[in-house]
């Protein structure tokens, strides 16, 4: 995200974002603009979004990418997750956030990784509804999940190719790896998918 000195109250913040050609993330009063994405990210956050898309079909609940906001009202933020899905009745009654996600997915960035592991991470925590929050590595094939507990504890679950299977337990969603990654374009250097590194479907 780049940092601007605006500075406005959350009314004011979603009339302004209505108009704007750029999307902002929305923080206790600053706005800031967010960066474009890479070819990896998108390609990853459509996959599942769309794999997502089929398997709730008929379910009530909605899959929502990239341009759809998620409300943070205990910390008073409005981020954009990459992935959420919603199943509360009471989301359908707000058109341009969602307060009540129970899934929300995002596609880690260089620039932005520290940040989704840790603030962002902590106001999310603070959403009832929330039952997983999973990061998606674009450098190679790596998913941590991270579950939020009966106990309240949030409790992590990494998967790699050795593993395979992705299973999000939050909606009873199971996908390979290989269809996560399908069509990704990694960069020279970086551990993609290959015979050696992945299991058989």
């Amino acid at each position: 995200m780049i940092a601007s000195p605006q500075y406005t109250n959350p009314e004011d913040y979603l009339r302004l974002e209505a108009e704007s050609p750029t999307k902002h993330e929305y923080s206790d009063g600053a706005i800031y603009a967010m960066a474009g994405a890479s070819d990896q990210h998108v390609t990853i956050a459509l996959n599942l979004a769309t794999l997502l898309r089929s398997h709730i079909r008929g379910t009530g609940c909605r899959v929502y990418i990239a341009d759809m906001k998620a409300r943070i009202e205990a910390r008073n933020r409005f981020y954009y997750p990459d992935v959420m899905v919603t199943c509360d009745p009471r989301d359908p009654e707000t058109a341009l956030y969602k307060r009540f996600p129970k899934l929300i997915v995002e596609v880690l960035s260089d620039s932005t990784e520290a940040f989704d592991r840790g603030d962002k991470f902590a106001d999310y925590q603070t959403l009832e509804s929330l039952e997983e929050y999973v990061l998606i590595n674009t450098r190679h094939p790596r998913v941590d999940c991270f579950r939020r507990s009966q106990s309240g504890l949030w409790v992590l679950q990494s998967y790699t190719p050795q593993s395979d299977r992705v299973f999000l337990e939050s909606i009873d969603f199971t996908c390979s790896l290989t269809m996560l990654y399908e069509d990704v374009v990694w960069d020279e250097g970086e551990l993609g998918f290959t015979q050696d590194n992945i299991q058989s479907p």
